[in-house]
């Protein structure tokens, strides 16, 4: 899950607080808002990375007049789980939004690997696209007009998808976007 992996990657540079995360998500651009993460689904997780062994409880910190501030810390087994979700996320990953956590993460992991995921990806779109254009020229009865409309969907689309995941390729192997 995206969140865990943002909380191990988060951990991964220092202890924290999942109310500092809240913080961290919500500035300069209110992440949090858009992806309708709360304190308490932040909790959720920390609970469950917990249960999983992935985080330990380092802290706990009391103030009058305040919640408890529990303060995590990741462990060996999270240290160990975090590279293989990263690599999980970027597999199983439609497009680049779903990637977001990922490429903010990249630190992690093999850049290479990264790639070759990538790369895998492509050769298989391309692969469907073939067989999808082996049926373009084919009328569909009564509705050529939604086959029309259909095939140039479909050719947008493949092309849109193409050319950002080549982009994202470019920008890993160069540290550079394409068109600076």
């Amino acid at each position: 899950m995206s969140v865990q992996l943002f909380i191990l990657g988060q951990l991964m540079e220092s202890d924290t607080y999942p109310y500092e995360l809240k913080k961290k998500l919500s500035e300069p651009i209110p992440l949090d808002r858009f992806g309708g993460i709360t304190e308490s689904k932040l909790y959720y997780h920390f609970e469950s990375l917990e249960k999983k062994g992935f985080v330990a409880r380092t802290e706990v910190v009391k103030e009058e007049n305040r919640p408890d501030k529990q303060l995590f810390r990741i462990t060996e087994q999270g240290r160990h789980s975090l590279p293989k979700q990263i690599y999980s996320l970027f597999e199983r990953s439609e497009d680049i939004q779903g990637m977001i956590v990922g490429l903010s993460n990249l630190h992690h992991v093999d850049t290479d690997q990264v790639i070759a995921i990538l790369q895998k990806k492509i050769d298989k779109i391309n692969t469907d696209w073939q067989e999808i254009t082996q049926y373009r020229n084919h009328p569909i009865d009564s509705v050529e007009e939604l086959r029309l409309f259909l095939d140039s969907y479909l050719v947008s689309h493949h092309e849109h998808k193409i050319t950002w995941l080549e982009n994202l390729i470019h920008w890993l192997k160069t540290g550079g976007y394409p068109n600076e």
